[in-house]
């Protein structure tokens, strides 16, 4: 624990000062850690007797293991052994030991478990040299023979034999029963849409690759510094897997760098890893390549059906929106697609539907916004699609089927500021100027077209514990197992525990990414502000009110005959809400009644019976300006307001930055990101950033966040929701009818490559894209 207090405490120690409350634009606190090098990431932590270990990945997409030629790796100098399902050490062999706090329904990949192959990439041997570089190069001379098998990975050519998946993992929800009869209905509209939209495969590409350091110590103890987004998570799985006792295990991450999804569950490098140290009995490093983070699991592939009917004034009448996603064979991975459009829009007949198709893939992974991405995508294209129709204002749509309530469980929002974000995101993208027609507009040589989409993610709250002391000279230490994946969980902990007390900024350490600490949930689905944040308000508030009842306790005190109402803790203590004058700091509380330290616990549960009789969401408008020339297809995102709806702000710079970077990756989703297979080989085929295509700064223009007020205390104790995911949903929508409003096609299809944009009318749809 000395280690892990030390790697945190300076870049608190260095952040700013002044005294901080909560909403303030607080530049973070890890900052200076993370610019000067002194973050350590997982695969950054030093061992005496470190050994580094590569994976060797299957070149085939089904079948199984006849045999390995290992005679040439062996010979490598430095190499210390190669492990395979044939010489691993003992592992748990009932599927329930491998499912994680996050697995969804099925049998988990079980790393170099057995001879089966599942997908190609699989992992099937891991060489463990004395350097990085002899074990890759030997891992380059394992020869593998394979039994292949026939393979399936094409979704479009297996549609026919979907299946309703299994409703287990965390957060998913099945679409809800049918809402009326939605397909009469949509016979009997007057103005009627139909339409197919398809989402390709895209792939995580974190700054930092998966990697796992274990350090053994001489009483065996694992010590593992994981690429997670949970290190409780990630020890209740190695514990699990090897049998072993969680005192046995330490998993700390205090720093990741980027992980959006793809560390909610542990990844295989993790298991390989640990296995390696407990058969060679020391230190282990194994660290993937930016190819093998192709064989992990990605968003999956994804085809839409969505029918919209209408009244001549935009009144909708029937919404049908049904999705076929793919996923591997040993499990149902499932998402939250098609419940969104059940949401949204005020409708008397919805009718949803959600199957999945197993393929011989690795099992897809929660890639941020799960689901709303690209299920959100089609209904507001297809939105857009109907007020085009309509030829009416596709905001004027909107705001006329605006949903005051969930219709399809009769709930009222806990708290809906979307009228606000429609408003105010108008208003500053200047969204009364635009024009009905396409091509009504030009900059030169290009197209302009303005496009605009609605938003929406759930508000979702867990529980967790907190701890704090706080020490005689004022310092503050709260802890909890939280992450910080880049997301400013160390800035708005801090800033929280701060602005309770009255404390400085520096005064405060929050110490996250470390099993041993209270008990936190893994950080995704934008929960993580609501949850922690509200242990950590929660634990601050039993210090404040200890330290009012001992300064009431003081001789000649000041607070003798003060309630804890009339109170307020600012400036470096308390003092009365009426006469600020009368203050004591707390140190001067502490010295007086003679106390070192004090320490409180606390225990955040949700208010379930109370949360569930509403439906809480966080929502955004998003406003899009697009340029593009004609002659090349080439698309210019230029402009983008993202106006945002997510409860109390606690920490403005860092939320800000959220969704920024949330906005450029929609940017990348919309024109971009694909990763492409090649179905003979059962493979995907652009696995690098050469030719799997991110968005970079020059495809970024302007970006101009708004976040509308509003306070949700339903949600969590802090008014809190979520900005995480909210950021990019939407985003690819509006490009995407931005780029309609540009040139008058519609392109149904993800990415929108130049070859869509430049399709002549008729050629844009799902079949030809594909």
């Amino acid at each position: 624990m000395n280690d892990l207090i030390q790697d945190l405490q300076s870049p608190v120690a260095d952040a700013g000062t002044g005294f901080v409350r909560v909403g303030m634009p607080v530049s973070r606190v890890d900052g200076r850690a993370k610019v000067t090098g002194e973050a350590r990431y997982a695969a950054e932590h030093p061992a005496h007797d470190l050994a580094y270990g590569v994976v060797v990945g299957s070149t085939i997409a089904r079948g199984s293991i006849a045999g390995f030629r290992l005679r040439e790796a062996l010979a490598v100098p430095g190499v210390v052994e190669i492990i395979t399902h044939e010489n691993r050490p003992r592992m748990r062999s009932f599927d329930l030991f491998y499912k994680d706090m996050t697995a969804p329904a099925g049998a988990p990949f079980r790393p170099l478990y057995d001879g089966e192959i599942h997908f190609s990439g699989q992992p099937v041997a891991l060489v463990v040299a004395e350097t990085f570089e002899a074990a890759r190069y030997a891992a380059s001379l394992v020869a593998v023979d394979y039994l292949p098998q026939q393979h399936e990975t094409n979704l479009m050519a297996h549609l026919a034999r979907s299946h309703k998946p299994k409703p287990l993992k965390a957060g998913f929800s099945p679409p809800p029963d049918e809402r009326g009869d939605a397909e009469a209905a949509l016979l009997a509209a007057p103005v009627r849409i139909e339409a197919e939209y398809y989402s390709g495969v895209e792939h995580h590409n974190p700054l930092e690759l998966f990697a796992s350091t274990v350090i053994r110590g001489e009483d065996g103890h694992l010590t593992i510094y994981d690429k997670t987004q949970s290190s409780q998570n990630s020890r209740w799985y190695v514990s699990r897997v090897f049998g072993l006792g969680k005192d046995k295990v330490t998993v700390r991450n205090p720093y990741v760098g980027g992980a959006f999804g793809s560390g909610l569950r542990p990844q295989y490098q993790l298991p390989l890893a640990v296995m390696a140290a407990l058969q060679l009995r020391r230190s282990v490093r194994v660290v993937l390549t930016r190819q093998q983070m192709f064989s992990l699991g990605h968003r999956p592939e994804t085809l839409q059906r969505i029918k919209l009917g209408a009244d001549h004034d935009g009144r909708l009448r029937a919404i049908v929106h049904e999705a076929v996603a793919e996923t591997s064979r040993y499990e149902d991975y499932v998402e939250v697609v098609v419940n969104w459009s059940g949401q949204l829009y005020a409708c008397d007949n919805v009718k949803l539907l959600y199957r999945l198709v197993a393929l011989d893939q690795s099992s897809p992974m929660d890639m941020r916004a799960p689901g709303a991405a690209h299920g959100v995508h089609a209904l507001e294209v297809a939105m857009d699609e109907l007020a085009w129709a309509l030829r009416l204002d596709p905001l004027e749509l909107r705001l006329r089927n605006y949903a005051e309530q969930d219709q399809m469980k009769g709930l009222p929002f806990s708290s809906k500021a979307l009228r606000d974000c429609y408003e105010q995101g108008a208003r500053r993208f200047g969204w009364a100027r635009r024009p009905l027609a396409p091509r009504s507009m030009r900059a030169g040589s290009e197209l302009v077209g303005w496009g605009m989409a609605t938003g929406t993610w759930d508000a979702m709250q867990m529980f967790a514990r907190a701890g704090a002391v706080l020490h005689a000279d004022g310092r503050l230490v709260v802890s909890s197992a939280a992450t910080d994946i880049g997301t400013g969980t160390y800035t708005a902990m801090c800033t929280l525990a701060a602005d309770a007390l009255g404390l400085r900024l520096e005064q405060v350490m929050f110490q996250l990414g470390d099993s041993t600490l209270p008990v936190a949930p893994i950080e995704g689905g934008s929960s993580h502000v609501a949850t922690v944040g509200s242990a950590v308000a929660g634990v601050c508030e039993k210090l404040r009110k200890r330290l009012f009842r001992m300064a009431r306790r003081l001789d000649n005190s000041p607070f003798a005959k003060a309630r804890f109402d009339e109170v307020e803790f600012a400036g470096g203590g308390l003092r009365l809400r009426r006469q600020p004058s009368v203050a004591m700091s707390v140190e001067e509380v502490m010295a007086a009644a003679g106390e070192a330290r004090l320490e409180e616990k606390y225990l955040m549960l949700p208010k379930v019976l109370k949360q569930k009789q509403y439906l809480r969401a966080t929502h955004s408008a998003v406003f899009c300006e697009v340029r593009v020339d004609e002659a090349f297809g080439t698309v210019r995102v230029t402009r983008v307001v993202s106006a945002v709806a997510a409860g109390r702000i606690i920490s403005a710079k860092t939320a800000r930055s959220q969704v920024s970077g949330a906005v450029v990756w929609g940017i990348s989703q919309a024109l971009h990101e694909e990763t492409h297979a090649d179905h003979r080989l059962g493979r995907f085929m652009n696995h690098n950033l050469a030719e799997y295509h991110v968005t970079v700064n020059a495809d970024v223009g302007d970006i101009d966040v708004i976040f509308v007020d509003e306070d949700d205390r339903i949600v969590s104790a802090i008014g809190a929701k979520g900005v995480g995911e909210i950021g990019i949903v939407g985003v690819a929508a509006a490009v995407c009818n931005a780029i309609f409003h540009a040139t008058g096609r519609r392109v149904r299809s993800t990415p929108m490559t130049p070859e869509k944009v430049m399709a002549p009318e008729g050629d844009v749809s799902v079949s030809a894209a594909l």
